[in-house]
Order: C-alpha cells, then structure tokens, then sequence
C-alpha cells in the first residue's frame, strides 16, 4: 500500500469548539464569518419584553439574539474539520452552556473592552470545567485599544492563557482565532499526558 492510498483511506478527524461571551459581543458574527457552509442560527427578535432582563444599554442596535446556538464548521486541513458552537450570551440561556460544550477540546471567549464585566462568569465557567480556552479581544469600530497586558491583568487571566485582539467580522482573523485555541488546546493535551506519564 503506498502513502497516497494511505493518506485517501485516512478519516478526517473532527473537533468541536466553542465560542462564548457576553450578550452582543459579537459570537455569531464570528461563526459567520469563518464558517464554510451556511450557519444554523436559533435567532429570535429582541422585544419589549427582555426590558428589564437584558442590558440592551450597550448594544442599542441589536435587533436579533441567538436563544440555543449558533453552528458552523471549517476545514483546516485535508483531515481535520472543526465543528464550531456559538453559546447563546444571556444568561437565562446558560442552562445550555453544559450541553453545548460536552466534548470540546477548547473555547474562545470572545470580549468586549467596553463592558469587561460580563466576562468574568464565561472565563469562570470554562475554568471550572477544566476546558482549554483563550480570550479574543472584539475589536469593534470605536472601541477604545489597550495592550493584551492591561486586559489580562484586568481579567485576572492566568498567566499561560493566550489573548489575541480580531475583528470577528473579518474572515482570516477569526480563522486565526480558531488555529491558536487549537493548537493551545493541543499543547495543554500533551502538557497533562507528560504529568500523567510521570
């Protein structure tokens, strides 16, 4: 048997990543913008009667929310596909958190430097759960830059969690996303491997 009869017969393997963070920060765009096929999103329209339930405060212009998920998926290689979750941001959704990230091997927090505080419970959680992630700063229009440092340390990250600034609209910045939560996750695999073999 030759390499390329090998390399044909080889399975694709598929991973599954999650990409959570406050309401409005930006997650479905995220998803939209790198995913190859036509995302399934559970969106539903922001009425009168999320007033006093969700801070519409900072997204004024948010006319549609996602209410279960958001899935995309995106071919990194010949034989690796990632399968890509979108978690709904309010937290009376949260209840799903568990079964949307049941099998991942990593998350991006997204961020939003505006409203920092509503993401403390999203890094908590993956903490908790022992589940790789990195945080993933949304540029958006307007918004104020600080250096990757001053948010770290505002977010109480630990030191080995990687921060990267994107814009989720842009295609190549999302993917890129995705690479560094993969290749994090597959560092901190082997990490626990060697401790385990030890």
């Amino acid at each position: 048997m030759d390499f390329e009869t090998t390399k044909a017969q080889r399975a694709a393997a598929s991973t599954k990543i999650v990409i959570a963070g406050g309401f409005g920060v930006g997650k479905s765009t995220l998803v939209g913008a790198v995913s190859e096929i036509d995302p399934l999103r559970t969106e539903a329209l922001v009425t009168n009667e999320s007033e006093g339930v969700d801070d519409l405060a900072a997204v004024p212009t948010k006319a549609t929310t996602t209410v279960a998920m958001d899935f995309g998926r995106l071919t990194l290689a010949e034989d690796l596909v990632l399968y890509l979750f979108g978690t709904p941001g309010q937290r009376r959704f949260w209840f799903m958190w568990d079964d949307l990230c049941r099998g991942a091997i990593g998350a991006i927090v997204l961020v939003d430097v505006a409203r920092l505080d509503e993401s403390f419970s999203p890094l908590d959680y993956f903490e908790s759960k022992g589940i790789p992630f990195i945080v993933a700063v949304n540029e958006f229009d307007g918004v104020p830059r600080y250096p990757a440092e001053e948010i770290a340390a505002a977010l109480a990250l630990p030191a080995d969690v990687p921060i990267i600034s994107l814009d989720a609209r842009d295609r190549e910045q999302a993917k890129g996303a995705l690479v560094k939560i993969t290749e994090y996750a597959l560092m901190r695999l082997r990490e626990s491997l060697t401790v385990n073999a030890n």
